[in-house]
């Protein structure tokens, strides 16, 4: 790319993103003392109604953990539940991610919801769930999910995309002979949290921001300035 060709992308570029508009929409109203008392029951509510108000994939997250060195990484992946327990995905523990969670097992997960305006982020402690729960959450997961999770190699190198549709193919293959095909290293977590925050946008920026702390067997509540 010659230096002019680069130049134009760039100015391309900062003249669509400063072109964007936040929340050209009608945006709800939350009135935080009318909150419940937990963390759980409020998320379950501005789920179903995200789903409700046409918000595309809402249970999409990101998941944030630390390598080794302390090093922050994050990634894009699917909520499989929330209870009493906490939060559930899961992903290969041989993946970095589960790497990751394995030596620092503590993470963050946030949800952004911009077809209502709204956040939610929480930070607590992971725990991988057993064998049992870990082998029913990938046989409730699609054929392709399924033929994804048998290649077992997420994170590593690889060395060309042919070999990556080979794989593939015998993946698919197997999963579609065998529904109930094991890939031994896939593992279900819960990430239980000690804080949760629900932020609201507001049109004049006067958001709303909610945040649960653990206190003991009960949680606190408290306001954030925006």
């Amino acid at each position: 790319m010659s230096d002019d060709d680069a130049k134009q992308q760039a100015a391309a570029f900062r003249d669509a993103l400063h072109s964007l508009r936040v929340w050209d929409t009608e945006l709800p109203h939350f009135d935080p003392a009318t909150a419940p008392g937990e963390p759980l029951a409020l998320f379950h509510q501005w789920f179903t109604h995200a789903v409700a108000a046409g918000q595309n994939e809402p249970h999409t997250m990101s998941l944030a953990t630390v390598d080794p060195d302390g090093r922050p990484d994050v990634r894009t992946l699917m909520l499989h539940d929330a209870d009493e327990r906490g939060w559930h995905f899961a992903s290969h523990a041989t993946s970095a991610k589960g790497r990751q969670l394995a030596a620092h097992p503590h993470a963050a997960l946030g949800f952004y919801w911009p077809a209502v305006g709204r956040q939610v982020r929480l930070r607590g402690r992971v725990t991988a769930t057993g064998p049992d729960e870990s082998r029913a959450d990938l046989r409730a997961r699609s054929t392709g999910a399924l033929a994804a999770a048998l290649t077992g190699r997420q994170s590593d190198v690889l060395d060309s995309y042919e070999e990556l549709a080979r794989e593939s193919t015998a993946a698919w293959a197997q999963a579609e002979a065998d529904p109930d095909a094991l890939a031994p290293t896939w593992t279900r977590y819960v990430l239980a949290p000690d804080e949760a925050e629900f932020f609201q946008g507001d049109e004049r920026r006067r958001h709303v921001r909610l945040r649960y702390r653990r206190d003991g067997d009960d949680w606190a509540r408290e306001l954030l300035w925006p």
